[in-house]
């Protein structure tokens, strides 16, 4: 049974969430504060933890820059569930490392199907002993590190998927819609700068070499290519 981690102060919403979750067979650790659930990590890696941005004390984008941090910990594909619904916020979360990002009033179902993926995507890069190296980038699969000339870059879950991707499919034109059902395998109905923002981050977390390599192509979706073509 895969354990998740609920960090919410809301106590209604997070005994939600916990038996929502509990009820598509989840074992769910409930937390009102960041410190706390940080601690219990050190000792029970959760699969999965969902954290709410506004939290009394360690606020929760501080507390995902943490884990990225934490070489035991850094893996953990990490959902963030907050009121804030502004795209600067959106992005800050992103950017902080959070993997995928939901705005409350939120549903259950919606909630489980996003869990869902971010497990099955996290469970398949671990699975795979794949290296990938074109140009300046070395993208491994099972130890979800990349290299952009010599030098390694952190990426979160939803960045390294679309990097591996891409370069995968380097050469060929990847629509919009393929990147969205692949990547975050459900029907997405929201804001589809969702993808844009993520290309935009990976772009400056590669640097110069390695972010030029990632081609617009206008109207459609993403190219991967050597810089010199």
């Amino acid at each position: 049974m895969e354990r998740i981690y609920v960090v919410e102060d809301d106590d209604n919403i997070r005994d939600l969430i916990k038996i929502a979750l509990e009820g598509f067979g989840y074992e769910v650790s409930a937390h009102e504060l960041a410190e706390e659930a940080l601690k219990c990590m050190e000792t029970d890696k959760p699969a999965l933890a969902v954290f709410d941005l506004m939290l009394p004390g360690m606020d929760g984008l501080s507390a995902i820059r943490k884990i990225r941090k934490n070489d035991l910990l850094k893996d953990i594909p990490i959902l963030v569930l907050t009121a804030k619904d502004r795209e600067f916020d959106k992005v800050a979360g992103l950017d902080g490392g959070a993997d995928d990002y939901m705005t409350k009033p939120f549903g259950v179902m919606e909630l489980a199907a996003r869990i869902r993926s971010l497990l099955r995507r996290s469970t398949k890069n671990q699975g795979s002993e794949d290296e990938l190296d074109q140009y300046c980038l070395n993208l491994n699969k099972k130890t979800r590190e990349v290299y952009c000339d010599g030098v390694k870059v952190e990426l979160t879950l939803k960045e390294f998927e679309l990097l591996q991707y891409l370069m995968e499919n380097h050469n060929k034109v990847v629509t919009r819609d393929e990147l969205l059902n692949h990547i975050w395998g459900y029907d997405y109905d929201g804001e589809t700068r969702t993808l844009d923002m993520h290309i935009r981050t990976l772009r400056q977390k590669l640097g110069e070499n390695g972010g030029s390599c990632i081609k617009t192509v206008r109207g459609v979706g993403y190219r991967f290519i050597k810089t010199e073509e």
